[in-house]
């Protein structure tokens, strides 16, 4: 198959359990995909070879070689610098600091690789195929274990000039408030994280404040989204407590954005908002309206939830791909 022309997209989605590969077409269907679990303890190179093998087993199933294909996009957490593909640093991966992961998979596989921070390549899922389809300035939480970023302004991510832009879940919202895991207090992720919503509700239960999250733990005690939207739907005060609070922060933080950047809309993803959006996205936006600077057609700016799932990584590596090598 040429690579001009009609030749389809590899789109790679590293995370720190998983792999999860894709062919992809130029007008985003899924061809084909491949999954892997990631061996994140065991090196840089362990895994790599793994995301090798796993674009293989997507390609084979799509009836193509690797090299048919018009080019690679793959999202990698940590701190990315897009222009080398190079992964300064991956915290959830082992030993992962410096690692030229475009380089390596291109001279694996014999095709051009764009590497991305994985939350840049979602929201650019959702930017090209999703949620923001049609817009050209768009904005993505994605509230986790920390709450992660993008930005999209005039149809190009926005990665700034030393490739940490959009660290959203570092802006101050409480002066003095909860300590961070970066050791600065008050910023949006010590307040509106997965993570913070969990030690809230963990010190009210120490402190004796019932709910029936005491039934619906797993196995190991961790508390999941599910289960957070099961005690919510059952009217459990605790729970409905905390997540409008987080709620009110995560407006807080969206309302700032919209005032800094004005996109044509702001993206909620990831797993807590896909089970509790019930419960979080009316305050979510509510509270972000109240604090537009420009109070003038505020329904312009919209604050929606991300539409592409599981499939927003590799979906989006796939077009980011396909916008940096499009040669046809």
């Amino acid at each position: 198959m040429s690579k001009k022309g009609k030749a389809p997209y590899i789109g790679v989605d590293l995370g720190g359990t998983k792999i999860l590969a894709a062919v992809i077409s130029r007008k985003g269907k899924i061809l084909s995909e491949a999954k892997s679990p990631t061996p994140d303890r065991e090196g840089p190179e362990v895994v790599i070879a793994r995301v090798v093998e796993t674009v293989q087993q997507a390609a084979r199933a799509a009836e193509i070689d690797p090299d048919d294909a018009a080019g690679l996009g793959i999202g990698s957490p940590g701190v990315v610098e897009a222009a080398t593909g190079v992964v300064r640093f991956a915290p959830n991966l082992l030993h992962w600091d410096e690692v030229p992961l475009g380089r390596k998979l291109s001279e694996a596989l014999g095709l051009p690789v764009v590497v991305g921070n994985d939350v840049d390549v979602a929201t650019f899922g959702e930017y090209a195929l999703g949620a923001g389809a049609g817009c050209h300035s768009v904005a993505g939480i994605f509230p986790g274990t920390g709450i992660g970023g993008a930005l999209i302004l005039n149809g190009k991510l926005h990665t700034g000039a030393r490739g940490s832009a959009a660290e959203i879940g570092h802006i101050t919202l409480l002066a003095d408030g909860p300590v961070c895991g970066c050791g600065r207090r008050g910023c949006a992720e010590a307040l509106a994280s997965r993570t913070a919503l969990e030690r809230d509700l963990r010190a009210a239960m120490r402190f004796g404040r019932r709910t029936v999250l005491t039934d619906l733990m797993d196995a190991e005690g961790r508390i999941r989204s599910g289960a957070l939207a099961k005690a919510a739907a059952a009217n459990d005060l605790l729970v409905l407590e905390v997540l409008y609070r987080t709620a009110h922060y995560l407006g807080l933080l969206a309302g700032s954005i919209a005032n800094l950047i004005d996109p044509e809309v702001i993206i909620f993803g990831g797993g807590l908002i896909e089970a509790c959006e019930e419960w979080l996205m009316p305050t979510i936006r509510a509270t972000a309206q109240q604090h537009f600077i420009n109070r003038l057609d505020i329904e312009k700016v919209r604050i929606e939830v991300a539409t592409l799932g599981d499939h927003a990584g590799v979906l989006g590596a796939a077009m980011l791909a396909q916008a940096t090598f499009n040669n046809g």
